[in-house]
Formats: C-alpha cells, structure tokens, sequence
C-alpha cells in the first residue's frame, strides 16, 4: 500500500483536510455523508475535519485508507503498529478475523491495513470453493417450454401461448451453480474490484473468470436471512460471513465512482467485552463457568419492562456449591481507582441481581493499581459479602502484547 494514501489515528484523535496532507475535502465530505446515514455515531463532525470516538477500524475512501486505532495509554507518540497489533489480536480472538487463514506471523509482516487482510482472506477462501468444485443446487423456475416439464402455470401459460399452442409455460426444477450462494459471492468479488490495489489484482480477475457465466444482482441483508447452510454448503459459512461484511458496508459513490467507500468500524467497549469473555472462556480452569450478555427483568409498568444485563458472570464451584461474580468491562483510560457513584450503584444492582458476592469493574492497565474490595452497607444476606472494586488488566507488557492466557489468570486473580 502507498503510504502516501494510507492514514494512521487514534481514538478520540482529529483528523483534518489540508493541502499538506492525502486527507482532502471531498474525502471528508464522503465521510459526513457516511456518518449522516448512520446517525452521526462513529465519529464527530469538526471545522474542517472529523474528530473519532469509540469505534476503531478501517474506512477506505476511493484510494485512501484511514485506519482508527484503539489506545490505552498516556503517551503522545504512541506506538502505532504496537495498537494496530493489540486491535488485530483482539479481532482474532473475537473471531473476526479466521486465525487458520492467518497466522499472527503474517499480521505482523505482511499486510498494512486490517482491510487488506480481509480483501485476501475473501479471495483465499474463494480459491479454495472453486478449487474444490462449485456446488450446484436445485431451484424453481418459470420459462416456455416445447415440452411438458414440471406443472403448468396455467394463467401465464394462456397470457404467453395463446397463439402457440405447441408450448407451455412451466414451473419446473434445474440443477446448476447459479444460485443465491454464488450471487452473493460475486457482488463481492465486484465489490473488492473497486477496491484492491495492484497486489491482489491478479489474484482476482483469475477468480472473477471463474465467474463470468453468473449473473450479478442487488444483494440486500434480506439475501443473507434467505441462506440455509448444509453439508454440502458449510464450506460457503467463512466467504459468505466476508462477502456480508463487504457488500453491506460498501458504500458506492454513483455519481462519480471517484470515492467509493467501505467501512469497517468496531465499538470498542462491545469489542473489549467480547474479548475478555472469549480470553476468559478459553483459559478458565474446569471449576469455573462464564458467560456474557445475561439479562433479566428490572422493571415493569403497563406495557412496559426494563432489563438489566451485567457484560460478563463467573460462576466458581467451591466444595459443591456455588460462588458468583461479576465482571463489567470498561474501554476508556482510568487515571483514578475510586470508583463513580453511578458505577457503584450499578454494580450494587448487578450483585442484588444474580446473587453475587464480589462484583469488578475493568479497564485496561496503564499505570493504576487495583482498589481494595469496599462493602455496600446492604448485604445479600447474613452470610455472603456483597462487595465491589475496580481492577486494571494489563494488555501490554515489554512493550508487546500480553498472552491471552496470562490476562486470563490476571483477572481470576483479582476475583479473590
């Protein structure tokens, strides 16, 4: 990639048009119009610029790429490919990124927009179907015929035949590779047409040739809740999940086709939260349960009710019974260990809720030593504590990414 066309900020960080710079205004007016079809969320508009919030991610605009970057730390001239490395981890561990088509090798050497990783991991996945034989699958269709197949459609079959009497207007099976699976996966191929550079170009049009006999139409979300997978069709899932995210974030300029947009954005408080429950889930020792995106009712009025929904809830077997915590993540740069008020209360509600005894909010580690356990004043009953604190996870250490498995052990540690 042309470094000249490929941009690099932080999280909450500005970027303005200037002449000095490959940021121009018609790529920030393509950008205001992107963030004004989905209600202004991703980032804000500033005189001359845009200034990002919470979702990080890539947005490639024409021949530009602007890569937003998480960043927990205090330091002015952070390491940019140390937070692109903590993003892509991330994403790989929350599975959106497929770590057998990757390895965490390749991430860091070869590529230098997460866009590019996805744009080849699509054409690899690709490869592989056509390598392996396009499936065909049966459908129904309604076409003249000199002979009688499948039922006759009666109405049409007058409408159409009326003066040929040697035909008939049939509905009727056939068995072929132009179905909704392969539709789909050529509007993405002709959608990273618009987009890739010369060093998967030629990777493409061998893979596009292999589609040149289907018919290419407007692929909606509606499209993908009609797909059915199966034995012969579970090879499709990976470049079907990819071919989603580039037809439906692809946003194409139809006047001038000069800035062509695709955006790939993550909120990272939701991305954080996934994380720590998958890094949790995946190195918790036997005695330990956990789970996310639990909720209950909180309140009811006529026609009415309100959830609550504590981010993550370890359930720890002791001696045949059960020990309940509760973990609420926290993506934002901490420089205090008191805890909000609405924090507490919140957390206090969560205990009260799934009978909890200790509950941590979480924030990722700069320099902050955990808070000690304080006790809410109203406890769950005479036996148990009822009790909360905030804790900070260091994703970083030696200035490279910390394993999953020591993040893990890190937050069990601090449940006692």
């Amino acid at each position: 990639m042309n470094k000249k066309n490929f941009i690099q900020v932080f999280e909450f960080q500005k970027l303005r048009y200037t002449d000095e710079t490959s940021f121009k205004e018609h790529h920030f007016e393509a950008m205001v119009k992107f963030n004004e079809k989905n209600q202004n969320k991703y980032f804000t508009i500033i005189h001359k610029g845009v200034q990002f919030n919470n979702y990080v991610g890539v947005i490639q605009i024409g021949g530009l790429t602007v890569e937003i970057l998480p960043k927990a730390d205090n330091n002015d001239n952070a390491d940019a490919n140390l937070w692109q490395g903590v993003l892509l981890n991330m994403l790989r561990v929350c599975k959106h990124i497929n770590v057998a088509n990757i390895s965490e090798t390749a991430l860091k050497k070869r590529y230098n927009s997460i866009l590019e990783i996805y744009y080849e991991m699509y054409l690899n996945e690709v490869e592989d179907l056509i390598k392996k034989g396009l499936i065909k699958k049966y459908k129904r269709v309604q076409s003249n015929q000199l002979a009688l197949k499948g039922k006759i459609i009666f109405a049409k079959n007058i409408q159409k035949n009326l003066v040929h009497g040697e035909r008939f207007y049939c509905e009727h099976q056939i068995y072929d590779r132009d179905h909704l699976f392969h539709n789909i996966i050529f509007k993405g191929l002709k959608v990273l047409s618009n987009l890739i550079k010369d060093s998967l170009r030629d990777k493409l049009n061998r893979i596009l040739y292999e589609f040149m006999d289907f018919k290419e139409i407007n692929i909606t979300s509606q499209h993908f809740e009609k797909l059915s997978f199966n034995r012969k069709s579970n090879s499709y899932k990976k470049a079907i999940d990819i071919a989603k995210m580039l037809i439906l974030n692809y946003s194409p300029n139809l006047n001038t086709g000069k800035d062509n947009m695709l955006t790939l954005l993550f909120d990272m408080n939701i991305l954080w939260e996934e994380f720590i429950f998958r890094t949790l889930q995946r190195h918790k020792p036997d005695n330990f349960s956990v789970s996310f995106q639990n909720k209950k009712n909180f309140w009811t009025s006529i026609g009415r009710t309100k959830t609550i929904r504590p981010d993550i809830v370890i359930v720890e077997t002791k001696n045949d019974s059960d020990v309940t915590y509760i973990l609420d993540t926290k993506w934002k740069i901490r420089d205090t260990n008191n805890p909000d008020d609405g924090d507490l209360k919140q957390m206090f509600a969560y205990n009260l809720y799934w009978g909890a005894e200790k509950s941590i909010l979480l924030f990722p580690k700069i320099k902050q030593e955990d808070s000690e356990y304080g006790s809410y004043h109203v406890s769950l009953n005479p036996v148990n504590q009822n009790q909360c604190k905030l804790g900070f996870i260091n994703i970083i250490s030696d200035n490279n990414l910390s394993p999953s498995k020591k993040i893990a052990e890190e937050i069990l540690y601090k449940l006692n």
